[in-house]
């Protein structure tokens, strides 16, 4: 595999958060070592919150007992569940990737926003981003109301990369009220389903393979199935 090519892998079975942040972890120091793959890792996990390094307590209300972890990222609180997509991306930063330079974590953040709205426009989509909220954001036809549709939270290690993005296709949306999504209490949260927008899991991936070749100037290599339900973990 050239350093032109990003390994893909997906997750068919739901991916507890505990092996997902060891997984990633190890994967993250194997970059760095020059002893593994960049890569886009593709999972769904089961109901949970995970807190950032700006999370409050008093933002999580937790009604359905659900649970919690420290995520070490950057953000707040945010909830991950079956329905949404959540994209690992794990990379060597010190090199450049398409227009994104390297060394430059703003541009990086950027680069992921416009990554996810590539990807939404394809559906028809239109995500946008907001000066002081982070995430993408799409406006509701029907109320007038902006919502989030997708999380961004990362963690770079020494210039490596890992954590991600979260998008909402189809997740049980009421799980969101269990936390202040991001710390932001004066919008709600939307996904493909509440917006009428037909479209599986898989179409969803197929447009984030596409949108990261436009965005970060890689091809994505064959897409590898990993399926992490108990650990220890293995990773190519």
């Amino acid at each position: 595999m050239t350093k032109e090519q990003i390994l893909w892998e997906i997750s068919k079975k739901l991916v507890p958060y505990p092996l997902a942040l060891s997984r990633m972890e190890q994967i993250a120091k194997a970059i760095r070592a020059g002893e593994s793959a960049e890569r886009v890792w593709l999972l769904e996990h089961p109901p949970l919150y995970t807190s950032g390094t700006s999370a409050r307590a008093e933002d999580l209300f937790n009604p359905a007992g659900y649970p919690t972890y420290h995520a070490g990222r950057g953000g707040q609180w945010t909830y991950h569940g079956p329905g949404q997509r959540t994209a690992y991306v794990m990379l060597d930063l010190q090199r450049a990737h398409g227009n994104t330079p390297a060394r430059d974590l703003r541009a990086y953040v950027q680069a992921l926003e416009t990554w996810i709205i590539t990807a939404l426009a394809s559906f028809g989509l239109k995500g946008e981003v907001r000066e002081g909220r982070v995430g993408v954001w799409i406006t509701n036809p029907h109320t007038g109301q902006e919502e989030k549709i997708a999380a961004i939270g990362v963690r770079v290690s020494r210039w490596v990369s890992w954590h991600g993005v979260a998008i909402n296709l189809a997740p049980a949306l009421p799980d969101f009220d269990g936390i202040v999504p991001c710390g932001i209490r004066e919008y709600g949260v939307t996904s493909f389903e509440k917006l009428g927008v037909k479209a599986t899991m898989q179409d969803l991936d197929q447009a984030l393979m596409a949108a990261w070749h436009t965005v970060f100037g890689s091809t994505p290599a064959p897409v590898n199935t990993v399926d992490v339900t108990q650990g220890p973990v293995e990773f190519a």
